[in-house]
């Protein structure tokens, strides 16, 4: 998601380039902000249908359903920039999924629960 965009109930903190949000110390990466705001509402709610197709087929223990509905996730958050190749064209490398600790946002992250 954009870096000025909501991340749920609570808003997460964006790292000041805009690529990554933090949840519970941990990196993920943002929705590309160059997309087509009209493909983002779209994506979003593909994926947000195959997230609730994944849970459905879970209950029901559909092995194929669910292999079904995690493609349909994997591809929506591929279209997102969220997976698969970054969408920043600097060659920084993607630290997607990494403790925030370990990473070059390391200061960063410890400077905002510093008092």
């Amino acid at each position: 998601m954009a870096p000025d965009q909501d991340h749920g109930p609570t808003r997460y903190p964006v790292t000041p380039d805009g690529r990554y949000f933090v949840v519970r110390g941990r990196l993920w990466r943002c929705t590309n902000p160059a997309l087509d705001p009209a493909a983002r509402v779209a994506l979003t709610r593909e994926l947000m249908s195959a997230r609730r197709a994944k849970g459905a087929t879970l209950r029901r223990a559909d092995a194929a359903a669910i292999e079904s509905a995690r493609a349909r996730i994997d591809a929506a958050k591929r279209g997102l920039g969220e997976r698969g190749p970054v969408w920043w064209m600097d060659g920084a490398p993607d630290y997607n999924r990494h403790m925030a600790r370990g990473t070059p946002y390391a200061a960063w992250f410890a400077a905002l629960s510093a008092p």
